[in-house]
């Protein structure tokens, strides 16, 4: 008798993906694959050499194509949705990424749902930390419930933003939405893109390698996890020993190649003091203590990242540190998603999000001048507005207008039946709009408002009116702030 699962796998020709993929092949004797790859020149050649490999089935097609999704999904035991547009490429191509990114996850609930016997189905929906936004020190600390608080033109952010959504509010009886962290995998010096100076010199992540992320994939799909882990979201982390700040990684990562001194390569100012993403994850144990996923340090993939660097990498150490600045980063920095095109060209939007203003980025001081000053390693908890010391299945009525008042606005519904966080109740926000939303959506996710977040960044008037919102503006901005607002990436998302 047969007995193994089958599991349907996207994203497999990604870094995190591939990693999945190679754990399963590994663990054929209880997974079938099936994974749908886009037939590009480049997804051919990463996936082609196992279209002959017993127990997978690549179908090349397309995310997009419901046809395609339902040809997948159809007899499929697990969905391990992966795959994706992801940031930098989701910054250049904003309208593909809406597509991509929001029109998969409703092509695979709606091809689960289409299924004689979607309860069975297992459905894990790979988020990302861009969620949640700016979360600089000193509210460098998050977990999940935290306010949903995009960063000002994350398109990226707002579509993952949006699907989460589609998965949480589903209706299906086994989801999961893990979200997923900066990942560290051994390419990630092939290409520099601007983005590198988007973080803050200050910014923290908790990374997590590739490879522990696709041995998370696996593990999900074992026997083992309990009921009580799905119908929840988590934090992807690597946990303490993942947890850095960009100048501590940015200088080990370039004394691994060789140069001593990452600040003769590049200068403090054409890094952005704000509008990024990264915490350290207070919860991320609680996944791991699930999947049980962790393997290595953040020193251990640096050390492996000097023995795998690209040959032009490894030639750095031998040139003056001057050309390398000249002719290798300063381009980068002047690119058009680039600090320094920004400041060049006066890209007012652009620097107002990212620095405050010209004058503002004028007072950044040299690095003879900095002082790095080492993040409070003692988390802080925010207020989630309800009494969470009750047990989940005890919350009631009360609680949601508990809840509801904290974020400015209120539970229009009268009644609910007591820990039934996965039923929709009315909600009314602080500017008047009313919407259905699962008490499991708001109190564990950390959305709200859908006409208000996470579009169209009007974050300073949300937080006069949103107490538990400002709790990650505030520590941040000025209480004078002006609002943002792109009108063509708000129209391309509502359409």
């Amino acid at each position: 008798m047969n007995n193994k699962k089958t599991v349907f796998l996207t994203g497999a020709s990604g870094n995190m993906g591939l990693e999945g993929f190679k754990q399963l092949l590994n663990r054929r004797d209880k997974f079938n694959i099936v994974t749908l790859v886009l037939p590009t020149e480049r997804d051919k050649q990463i996936m082609s050499v196992y279209e002959k490999e017993p127990g997978v089935k690549i179908i090349w097609g397309d995310l997009t194509n419901y046809n395609d999704v339902l040809k997948c999904v159809t007899d499929a035991d697990y969905v391990l949705h992966v795959g994706g547009m992801v940031s930098p490429a989701a910054d250049y191509l904003p309208t593909l990424t809406t597509k991509v990114n929001i029109g998969a996850v409703k092509n695979i609930i709606k091809a689960i749902k289409a299924q004689k016997n979607p309860d069975k189905i297992k459905l894990v929906y790979i988020g990302t930390i861009a969620e949640t936004g700016d979360r600089n020190p000193p509210v460098h600390w998050g977990r999940t419930g935290d306010p949903i608080k995009i960063s000002v033109y994350d398109n990226y952010a707002i579509t993952k933003t949006i699907a989460e959504r589609e998965v949480i509010e589903s209706g299906l009886k086994y989801w999961v939405s893990l979200r997923q962290t900066g990942v560290l995998y051994p390419a990630m010096l092939n290409n520099l893109d601007p983005i590198m100076f988007h973080e803050p010199i200050q910014g923290v992540f908790e990374w997590a390698t590739a490879k522990d992320s696709g041995r998370l994939l696996a593990n999900v799909c074992e026997d083992d996890v309990p009921d009580e882990f799905w119908r929840r979201v988590y934090n992807i982390g690597g946990g303490e020993k993942y947890r850095t700040t960009n100048y501590e990684f940015m200088e080990k990562s370039f004394k691994a190649l060789g140069m001593n001194d990452f600040r003769k390569v590049v200068d403090l100012n054409w890094f952005a003091t704000r509008n990024f993403h990264g915490q350290w994850y207070e919860d991320s144990d609680i996944l791991e203590n699930y999947l049980h996923f962790r393997s290595g340090s953040a020193d251990e993939f640096i050390g492996d990242l000097k023995k795998n660097a690209p040959f032009k990498m490894k030639l750095a150490k031998f040139v003056p540190s001057f050309i390398i600045k000249k002719f290798v980063m300063e381009p980068v920095a002047n690119k058009e998603l680039g600090t320094m095109y920004w400041m060049k060209n006066n890209v007012k939007d652009r620097i107002s999000a990212f620095f405050g203003s010209k004058e503002r980025w004028q007072t950044i001081p040299t690095w003879n001048e900095y002082r790095y000053v080492e993040p409070s390693k003692k988390p802080i908890r925010l207020d989630h507005g309800y009494d969470e010391n009750k047990p989940k299945s005890e919350l009631d009525i009360n609680d949601m207008k508990q809840a509801a008042k904290f974020r400015g606005g209120e539970c229009l519904s009268q009644s609910m039946v007591k820990g039934a966080l996965y039923t929709k109740l009315k909600w009314r926000c602080a500017f008047g709009h009313e919407f259905e939303a699962s008490p499991a959506l708001v109190l564990l996710g950390g959305h709200w408002c859908p006409d208000c977040l996470p579009a169209p960044w009007n974050y300073d008037e949300e937080a006069k009116k949103n107490p538990f919102f400002a709790q990650v503006w505030y520590p941040l901005h000025d209480k004078s702030e002006s609002n943002y607002y792109d009108e063509s990436i708000i129209k391309e998302i509502k359409k």
